[in-house]
């Protein structure tokens, strides 16, 4: 990852704070993203060489402005190399009840944001003929469960649209990561969005107890210098895509008592 000119967005929290400890202790020239501008600079003055890392704020809701800041981190090294799509909201509440613009934001941040970012910097990469686009998704891309009915159908949106990305770019230099944590002891479910669009505040006890941010950080980048086209991440959870494949009604059971809260 030295020298590597990698753009995060989610950065001023969870994995993607992980991930720019992680790449700028590896020697990466990083532009990191997030809404909250103070939050960033935070991040910023916690690593050792700062000069390497550009603070750029975004709005993932904000899509028309979007083409415009991908052409603004394109500027600052002059390319991307690897393309880091942390940002990303989560969800805590029924489908019946959850109000139709909540339910429209998880499109908006988790699938629409990273789609046209991802859009914006491809082709200079495919002109270059070398590039990555990491998308963090989670295992509730594979399969759904209670409480996350439109946090999962975002997911799954950026596996079909990314999975066929992939084919119709066919290039081995070009890779298209979707990488899927499970439980990560983050703030992810405190900044979680209930029925009214209202942040839950509280922590889950399975996010409370689940893999360390720098752990999962480690394991995405490790996954990348692979050139994998997916990954996934977590404990015992992660069974969870197997099991839907080769046993989907004992799987169907399980999930049912699943604790997601």
């Amino acid at each position: 990852m030295k020298n590597k000119v990698i753009w995060i967005t989610g950065a001023s929290s969870g994995i993607g704070e992980a991930l720019v400890y992680e790449l700028a202790n590896a020697g990466a020239k990083l532009i990191i993203s997030s809404r909250n501008r103070d939050e960033l600079f935070r991040v910023k003055q916690k690593c050792r060489n700062q000069i390497d890392i550009h603070v750029l704020s975004l709005d993932l809701e904000d899509s028309k402005s979007l083409p415009s800041k991908a052409e603004d981190a394109i500027r600052i090294y002059g390319h991307i190399d690897i393309l880091i799509n942390s940002g990303g909201i989560s969800q805590r509440a029924l489908a019946l009840e959850t109000d139709l613009a909540t339910e429209q934001r998880f499109m908006d941040v988790n699938f629409w944001g990273t789609v046209i970012l991802s859009k914006a910097v491809l082709p200079q990469m495919i002109q270059r003929n070398s590039g990555s686009v990491v998308c963090v998704s989670s295992l509730v891309g594979k399969f759904g469960t209670r409480l996350r009915s439109a946090y999962s159908a975002s997911k799954h949106a950026l596996h079909g649209y990314f999975e066929s990305l992939r084919i119709e770019i066919d290039n081995p230099n070009i890779q298209i990561l979707l990488a899927c944590p499970g439980f990560i002891k983050t703030k992810v479910t405190i900044n979680a969005l209930t029925a009214d669009g209202s942040a839950q505040g509280s922590m889950d006890a399975a996010q409370e107890n689940g893999m360390p941010a720098e752990e999962c950080a480690k394991q995405i980048i490790k996954a990348i210098e692979k050139k994998k086209e997916e990954v996934y991440i977590g404990g015992k959870e992660v069974k969870g895509v197997l099991l839907k494949r080769l046993f989907p009604t004992y799987f169907a059971k399980i999930i049912k008592k699943a604790k997601v809260t």
